[in-house]
């Protein structure tokens, strides 16, 4: 579950949802940087279709809470903004000192290592937040 005191830029998570202008500046096809609490995070967000990507380059200084509040922030943006699904990548499998305990929480969420061309490793995860597609499923 998500810590309700961690901020995001400054902000609740449940004030940054809503706001109407957040699409415009975060899913912009390019790498940003934000915090959570005082964890630094490199990422780019970019659609396709119906359809969120999610790539987490960096997370510094993340500590407990940061991932779930993450998570289950971008799951509340999108399913407000009606994304059918999101495409996470985190580029986890190839730091300098790799954390264990993501590996660990990630592969418990249901992300799965993947390889690139190049023989790089990375964290994916596809999760349909589509409320149609996960009645069909029940």
């Amino acid at each position: 579950m998500a810590s309700p005191n961690l901020l995001i830029d400054g902000l609740p998570a449940e004030i940054l949802v809503s706001l109407p202008e957040l699409e415009d500046l975060v899913v912009v096809d390019r790498p940003i940087v934000f915090s959570i609490g005082k964890a630094q995070l490199l990422a780019q967000f970019s659609r396709k279709d119906h359809v969120l990507l999610v790539e987490i380059a960096v997370v510094e200084r993340g500590g407990e809470g940061v991932l779930s509040t993450l998570i289950e922030t971008i799951e509340a943006a999108a399913k407000t903004r009606h994304y059918n699904a999101i495409e996470w990548t985190v580029l986890a499998r190839n730091c300098q000192v790799p954390n264990p305990k993501l590996m660990r929480v990630l592969e418990s969420l249901g992300f799965e290592v993947r390889h690139t061309d190049t023989g790089s490793e990375f964290y994916w995860h596809r999760k349909s937040i589509n409320d149609s597609l996960l009645r069909r499923r029940s």
